[in-house]
């Protein structure tokens, strides 16, 4: 669960924002050496293989919940990012409804997997699932593939692009030696300032 960088670089004037350049780290995107997959917006949470942990961030001074698992701590922020048992997380209700409703290309939960837990009662349901349900991270649902290989690769297309698809949080880039990058829909205004 490490963080994945963004696409472009950040605006220092507006940390909301990205500009035009290319982060170092993800020049590999534009050189086409990844594959897209669509990202959801819902909340993560992971399957180890013998049980299911959901991502949990601890602010600096505050106490861990039990079981915590750190997996990195922020130098900008103090935040330490973690998993913690998904029974005792806010999610634990949602998660256990869901489990009946995987979607990916297996038949069930894979170990070493995380999923995007999506639904009614999940972060807002942007995603306006009528159920919740869990989205393994990487899979191409039928349809989105087709889409997704039609994004463009460059600063203003994927502006463009991404503004064009209204549902969706954003795009990940999985390259095939195990980096990714990511890139949101609200890195980018939704209209362009008028120039003077």
């Amino acid at each position: 669960m490490r963080k994945i960088p963004t696409l472009f670089r950040r605006d220092p004037e507006d940390m909301r924002r990205v500009t035009s350049d290319v982060h170092p780290d993800c020049r590999w995107v534009l050189d086409g050496e990844g594959v897209a997959t669509r990202k959801y917006d819902g909340t993560c949470v992971m399957y180890d293989g013998e049980r299911w942990w959901a991502r949990r961030e601890v602010k600096p001074g505050r106490t861990t919940p039990p079981g915590y698992q750190p997996v990195m701590t922020d130098d900008v922020t103090g935040k330490t990012v973690g998993w913690e048992p998904i029974e005792q997380s806010a999610f634990a209700t949602f998660h256990a409804e869901a489990l009946g409703a995987i979607v990916d290309q297996f038949s069930g939960p894979q170990p070493g997997a995380t999923y995007e837990l999506v639904g009614p009662k999940v972060n807002g349901n942007p995603e306006k699932a009528t159920g919740h349900q869990l989205v393994r991270h990487g899979f191409c649902a039928p349809g989105d593939d087709e889409e997704l290989r039609r994004a463009p690769l460059d600063h203003d297309g994927l502006r463009e692009w991404l503004l064009g698809h209204p549902g969706w949080e954003g795009v990940v880039w999985h390259h095939p030696d195990g980096r990714m990058a990511k890139l949101k829909r609200r890195d980018f205004p939704a209209t362009l300032p008028t120039p003077r």
